[in-house]
């Protein structure tokens, strides 16, 4: 079981207590705050993007996580018309050396309830408006606080997230049969903001001595003689408070601390509503930086189609223009071929005219024509001219080739001749022998 710090369990040394009591007497604190001064609060909303609402808190060094979550449940027998608030806390070992695993402990349910009774007796969430089957189905907002690092004033924080929680919350799509009633949740999608009626935060206020320290850290806590836990709406209502601490506290003291909450209260509120608000024109800027990038990639496919299409159209008018060209190049030549045709056809009646036109120049030459025709020999006279020259001509090639054989001969009548004496002297010379 885990030990909360603000326990006798923690210590530390009396002389720091000390200090931290003389300060607080003169009007100041350890860290330099004045008594009514609140530490550094750091809010991130929207800080699990699984959750149907959530935020991460730092006040000073305690940091605190909460998630929302929306479920379908059966309501609750008293009030069947109304939806189900549930808030668990849970102290996370690593967030403090005396924090152990476990199941929670007392402290831990102390905190849980007081988150849960400021959030109730207000009617922060219109618990009407999350109904889904009358008497049936309801949806349940689960409520989930972790402290991740404890360094004091756990309430405030846990609370202060919560708030932050809730404002981002949303309520998933569900769809009802209406056959068997069954209900479908689509998580990926949101259909309405969780209804608020009011937004409710707690101030702590610790008093030492006769003096009232607001949000009071983890060292201060372990030496206060008592502190008052209040819970404050928008409006400065006090939705309920709650004492811890051996000491007591006089009345005028506690209006004194009321003043001082409620004062406090409406301040945290306001800072919660500006990071939530500056959270939200975030998210939407980024939505719409989205938007305007889809829409870009969109022109510029729905630009390309167009460019591809301008591409296509004008091939076709080239191609269409082409054959334009071709036709009136195949008529130009069809053109060019009827011309030709009819200066072939004019070409006969031009030559006859121009036979027209010589035939007199003919009649004039002909009788000199005729003069020089009766000096020169007849077609049969050259024939028979032409037939003796080649008469002539064979005789004289026969007698070459005569004389040329009788040659030859001759030739061929003397190597016998010499071939036989030699033969015979051949013979001589052997019989000598």
């Amino acid at each position: 079981m885990s030990v909360t710090p603000s326990s006798p369990d923690y210590i530390i040394p009396k002389l720091k207590a000390e200090t931290i009591a003389s300060l607080v007497k003169r009007g100041t604190r350890l860290d330099g705050r004045g008594l009514h001064d609140i530490r550094q609060v750091e809010i991130i909303p929207n800080y699990l993007p699984k959750a149907d609402g959530s935020a991460l808190v730092k006040l000073g060094n305690t940091q605190v996580l909460v998630g929302v979550k929306l479920e379908v449940g059966t309501p609750y027998p008293d009030a069947p018309d109304q939806g189900v608030i549930i808030v668990s806390a849970e102290f996370v070992p690593m967030a403090s050396p005396v924090f152990e695993p476990g199941p929670p402990d007392e402290n831990a349910i102390e905190l849980a309830r007081v988150i849960d009774r400021s959030i109730r007796e207000l009617g922060a969430i219109d618990l009407s408006k999350l109904v889904l089957i009358p008497g049936k189905k309801v949806w349940v907002v689960w409520i989930d606080i972790y402290v991740l690092d404890h360094d004091g004033n756990l309430v405030d924080a846990s609370s202060i997230a919560t708030l932050a929680a809730l404002l981002t919350a949303k309520i998933p799509k569900a769809v009802i049969s209406e056959e068997d009633e069954q209900i479908v949740v689509d998580k990926t999608t949101h259909v309405a903001q969780l209804p608020l009626l009011k937004k409710v935060v707690t101030v702590t206020v610790g008093k030492l001595g006769k003096a009232l320290i607001v949000d009071p850290d983890l060292e201060e806590e372990s030496v206060l003689d008592t502190k008052i836990i209040f819970a404050i709406s928008e409006d400065g209502r006090i939705a309920g408070i709650q004492k811890s601490g051996p000491s007591s506290i006089t009345k005028d003291e506690v209006l004194r601390a009321t003043d001082v909450a409620i004062k406090k209260g409406q301040e945290l509120i306001k800072i919660i509503e500006q990071a939530v608000e500056a959270a939200v024109k975030q998210a939407e800027a980024k939505e719409e930086k989205k938007v305007e990038e889809v829409k870009e990639e969109k022109e510029e496919a729905l630009e390309a189609k167009e460019s591809a299409v301008e591409e296509v159209t004008e091939g076709e008018e080239v191609e269409e223009t082409s054959e334009t060209i071709e036709a009136a190049e195949e008529e130009e030549e069809g053109k060019e071929e009827e011309v030709t045709e009819e200066r072939e056809a004019e070409e006969p009646v031009k030559k006859l005219e121009e036979e027209v036109e010589e035939e007199p120049a003919k009649k004039e030459a002909a009788p000199a024509a005729r003069e020089e025709r009766e000096g020169q020999p007849t077609e049969a006279e050259r024939e028979e001219k032409e037939e003796e020259a080649r008469e002539a001509k064979g005789k004289e090639v026969e007698g070459e080739a005569g004389e040329k054989v009788g040659a030859e001969e001759a030739v061929g009548e003397e190597e016998s001749s010499k071939e036989k004496k030699k033969t015979g002297d051949e013979e001589s010379l052997n019989s000598t022998q």
